[in-house]
C-alpha cells in the first residue's frame, strides 16, 4: 500500500524501515505529550486519568521536559550496574526454568505463565527492592494499564486501565513515603534524594519520583515477557534454527536480535509532526499524528532480505528500542534476561526437544504484542 498510508481515523501510517527510522532518529518529530492529549477533541480516549498519566511518563516528555527528567538519570542500567544484576538474573532464570522443566515431566506447561511474565517482574522488583508478594499484583495492573496505550482501546479496556492506573498510583505513592521515612540502598531512595537537591517542592519531586518508578515498571514487565515468551515461541517453531543455536550457542545473541525483529514487542509507535512536512512526498499538517509501524518495517524486503524467514544469523538492525532520545533505557537489561533464559534452556535441555502443546495464545492488540499462553510438552 506504499511507504505512507492514510489512516480512516486521521493522521497517516508509516509502513517502511525506512521512515520508521528517519522519524525515531529526528529531534525535530515529537510524542503525544500531555499537551497534545488535552488539545483533542476525544476526550474519552486522550482525557482519561490512564491517558493522562502516559502523557506524563518519561517516554510521552518532550524537550525540555524530557531532558529535565531524563538527564539527572544518567545511564540507569550501565555495565557496572548490570554486572551487579546479572548474578542474581542468571539465579532466578535457572530457578525458573527448573521449575519449568520439572513440570513438564507431568505433561504440557506454559511457558508464559512459570518463566516468560515471571523474570522481568522478579528483575524490576529486585532492583526497585520491592516486596516479592507484590509481584503478582504488579504483573496484573501492568496487564490492564497497558490499554490506554492500544490504538482502539473500548470504553471497558479504557475504563480496566483508569483503575489500574488508580491502584498503580496508590501503590507507589505509599512506596514514596514509606521510602522518605526509611531511605534505603535503592533506585527510589537515590530518585528521591537527586529530585530533592533538584526541585525544592517536595510534592513536585514525589511526582517526578512516583512517574519515574511507573515507568520503569511499565516498561520493563509487559515489553520482556513478550521478548522471552516470543523467543521460545519462535525458535520451537524453526526447529533447524534451534538445532543451530544448540551446536553454535555463539548465535544466541543474534536470536534475540531476531525475534525482536521478527516480532518486536511494541508494533506501533506514535508521533506528532513538528510543523507542517512531507514525508515520502506526502503532506502531513502540524499536530497530526504518524503512527510508525515497526511490526511492518521490520519486514520491509527493501531493508531485509526474505524479511518472512526467521534467521538467527541475519545481524539486521531493528527498531524494537525506539531511536533519538527516546531510544529505550533498558535494552540492555531486556537483553540479559532473555540471555539468561535461553542459557538455562540450553541447558536443562542439551538433547531434548519441546514442541508446542497448543496454538500459542495472544491479546487482540495492536501496539503492545502479548503472547499470553505458550502451552509446551516434551517431544
Amino acid at each position: 500500500m506504499g511507504e505512507m498510508v492514510p489512516a480512516p481515523w486521521g493522521g497517516h501510517l508509516a509502513t517502511s524501515y525506512r521512515l520508521c527510522h528517519q522519524v525515531l532518529r529526528s529531534r525535530d518529530w515529537r510524542v503525544p505529550d500531555s499537551a497534545w492529549r488535552a488539545s483533542q477533541t476525544d476526550a474519552a480516549r486522550w482525557h482519561a486519568p490512564a491517558a493522562r498519566q502516559m502523557g506524563a511518563t518519561l517516554p510521552m516528555l518532550n524537550p525540555p521536559h524530557h531532558t529535565q527528567m531524563r538527564r539527572p538519570l544518567g545511564n540507569v542500567f550501565d555495565r557496572a550496574s548490570l554486572e551487579e544484576m546479572r548474578h542474581s538474573v542468571e539465579r532466578n532464570a535457572e530457578r525458573l526454568v527448573d521449575a519449568f522443566v520439572d513440570e513438564l515431566r507431568g505433561g504440557p506447561a506454559d511457558f508464559c505463565a512459570r518463566v516468560g511474565d515471571e523474570l522481568p517482574v522478579i528483575t524490576i522488583g529486585e532492583w526497585l527492592g520491592l516486596p516479592a508478594a507484590d509481584y503478582p499484583l504488579l504483573r496484573s495492573l501492568t496487564h490492564d494499564q497497558v490499554h490506554t496505550q492500544e490504538l482502539f482501546p473500548t470504553p471497558s479496556q479504557l475504563a480496566i486501565s483508569d483503575s489500574a492506573t488508580r491502584r498503580l498510583r496508590e501503590y507507589f505513592s505509599d512506596l514514596i513515603r514509606e521510602r522518605r521515612k526509611s531511605p534505603g540502598n535503592d533506585p527510589i531512595s537515590s530518585w528521591l534524594s537527586m529530585w530533592d537537591a533538584i526541585e525544592p517542592d517536595r510534592d513536585a519531586a514525589d511526582e517526578a519520583v512516583y512517574a519515574l518508578a511507573l515507568f520503569m515498571v511499565l516498561a520493563a514487565l509487559e515489553t520482556t515477557s513478550h521478548l522471552l515468551t516470543t523467543m521460545v515461541w519462535l525458535l520451537l517453531a524453526h526447529p533447524t534454527q534451534l538445532e543451530l543455536l544448540r551446536t553454535h550457542p555463539e548465535h544466541l545473541p543474534g536470536a534475540i536480535d531476531e525475534t525482536l525483529r521478527y516480532d518486536a514487542p511494541i508494533h506501533m509507535i506514535s508521533r506528532i509532526a513538528p510543523e507542517d512536512t512531507e514525508l515520502a512526498q506526502v503532506p502531513v499538517r502540524k499536530g497530526e499524528m504518524v503512527q510508525l509501524m515497526v511490526g511492518a518495517a521490520h519486514h520491509d524486503p527493501a531493508q531485509y532480505v526474505a524479511p518472512e524467514v526467521f534467521d538467527i544469523r541475519r545481524k539486521a538492525p531493528h527498531l524494537s528500542f525506539g531511536g533519538g532520545i527516546h531510544y529505550c533505557l533498558g535494552n540492555a537489561l531486556a537483553r540479559m534476561e532473555a540471555d539468561c533464559v535461553l542459557t538455562a534452556l540450553l541447558r536443562r535441555l542439551p538433547g531434548q526437544a519441546l514442541r508446542l502443546a497448543a496454538t500459542p495464545t495472544w491479546e487482540s492488540r495492536v501496539a503492545f504484542r502479548r503472547l499470553s499462553e505458550l502451552p509446551v510438552v516434551r517431544a
